[in-house]
């Protein structure tokens, strides 16, 4: 009998490979290329996704019982032609809560205490160079930071915040959930005009792509800390970019972009008040192994015929072929 496949866009951690392995065979495509994961779909029983996918993918032919996203945003997934197809698609959430809270807090440590400038000069031109951007560092405690997207991570953060830096924290969430009491609960605009650390920690939706667009970017404090630890589409690059060049806000750690991989002539890199990283904010050896092993154990659901633990387009669970044999 002919093992089912899963095909996973990038490796998994071996955690996640040992499950999987009693059961089916794990396939990686060679290249990340649109026509490579076209070619290899059709041979596949479930997808685990780890990077963007083609629009038009769900167009090949296959036998895809469901799709796993190795993480919880799903815009790397085409949505509607997944759920026009009753295919179901899981995801993998609260796997790097800790790890996106805790980048979040050292990138804004890296840019408040320049370590950046401080290593390069003192490895460049001596000790002297290194220490003269001593001047310009500041402390956390006693600011406000604000989170847009106070949910699991955002709250992470803010207790971080709250009760290590004895900050003060303010929060914004589209949903009427009460905020724990140590985060204050703040409309947008209000809470980018009061905080000195603004950080992005939403999904991206319609109504949150440009969500800080130049109007908002205007309201910022001149010595604010922008981070993105969310989605590139939420901010109006364009719109930062020149912001950060006219110094209007102080600086940004931005893990995410409108375009990934960032092309070289990006405007954030002609920046020195930025510190960018490759979409790597969630990614410490603990959380990979964690989502690893949570996106092999959906995988492992649905080739038993089962409803994955977190689906994610759950109206069509009756339509699709595992809702059908569940039926």
């Amino acid at each position: 009998m002919t093992r089912p496949k899963v095909l996973c866009t990038q490796g998994l951690d071996p955690a996640g490979a040992q499950l999987l392995a009693p059961i089916a065979d794990l396939i990686m495509p060679p290249d990340g290329s649109a026509a490579t994961l076209k070619r290899m779909i059709g041979d596949a029983d479930v997808l685990i996704v780890r990077t963007q996918l083609p629009p038009d993918l769900f167009d090949t032919p296959h036998r895809l019982l469901g799709v796993v996203r190795h993480g919880t945003g799903v815009d790397l997934i085409p949505m509607q032609a997944a759920t026009a197809q009753a295919l179901p698609v899981a995801n993998v959430p609260g796997t790097n809560i800790d790890t996106v809270a805790e980048y979040c807090i050292g990138g804004v440590l890296a840019l408040a205490r320049q370590f950046i400038p401080m290593h390069t000069g003192l490895f460049t031109k001596g000790w002297n160079e290194g220490r003269r951007h001593a001047g310009q560092t500041i402390e956390l405690v006693g600011r406000t930071i604000g989170i847009i997207g106070a949910g699991a991570i955002g709250i992470r953060l803010a207790e971080i915040c709250h009760f290590g830096f004895r900050m003060r924290a303010l929060g914004y969430r589209r949903h009427s959930a009460v905020l724990p009491a140590f985060i204050g609960s703040a409309d947008i605009d209000s809470l980018l005009a009061q905080s000195d650390i603004v950080s992005l920690n939403c999904p991206l939706t319609a109504e949150t792509r440009h969500l800080i667009d130049a109007r908002r970017i205007g309201l910022m404090k001149s010595n604010a800390i922008l981070v993105n630890a969310a989605r590139g589409a939420v901010t109006d690059e364009v719109a930062l970019a020149a912001a950060l060049r006219e110094r209007r806000i102080a600086g940004a750690v931005i893990d995410v972009f409108e375009e990934q991989p960032l092309r070289r002539d990006h405007p954030f890199l002609a920046l020195d008040n930025v510190l960018l990283t490759p979409h790597s904010a969630g990614l410490t050896i603990e959380a990979t192994r964690r989502t690893s092993i949570g996106a092999a154990e959906e995988a492992l659901r649905m080739l038993r015929g089962e409803r994955p633990l977190n689906l994610v387009n759950a109206e069509i669970w009756a339509q699709s072929k595992l809702g059908r044999g569940a039926a």
